[in-house]
């Protein structure tokens, strides 16, 4: 199942804050081009996709994500690396960490993670 960029915008809202109302997740997006109504309906075609869980226990509506995060990621980072960067996962590393957005400490992290992959 692959979310289009609305939905996955709405999943990063459940993935960070959790079970939330329709409210939550819109106060949250802070959209000004898009309004209550339009993530309420979103939210609920999610549902019926099965992507999103709803609790109607209560009068507000609870919505909690249904699929998980790292295999959604995973899911957009494999074709984005076959259609962007034809698929080198190579280029895309490098052209990400060539942007002068990553920290001193992401790079730490990025080394220990490739020594601990050389090491396998």
């Amino acid at each position: 199942m692959k979310p289009t960029d609305s939905e996955m915008e709405i999943l990063q809202v459940l993935w960070t804050k959790g079970q939330s109302s329709v409210r939550e997740v819109f106060e949250t997006l802070d959209k000004k081009d898009v309004g209550y109504t339009t993530i309420l309906k979103l939210m609920q075609i999610m549902h019926e996709k099965g992507m999103v869980a709803r609790d109607t226990s209560s009068k507000t509506h609870l919505y909690q994500a249904n699929i998980e995060k790292e295999s959604t990621q995973g899911q957009f980072l494999d074709k984005m690396i076959d259609t962007v960067y034809n698929g080198s996962t190579a280029r895309l590393v490098m052209q990400a960490l060539g942007n002068d957005r990553t920290s001193e400490r992401e790079l730490e992290e990025i080394k220990a993670f490739l020594r601990n992959l050389e090491n396998k």
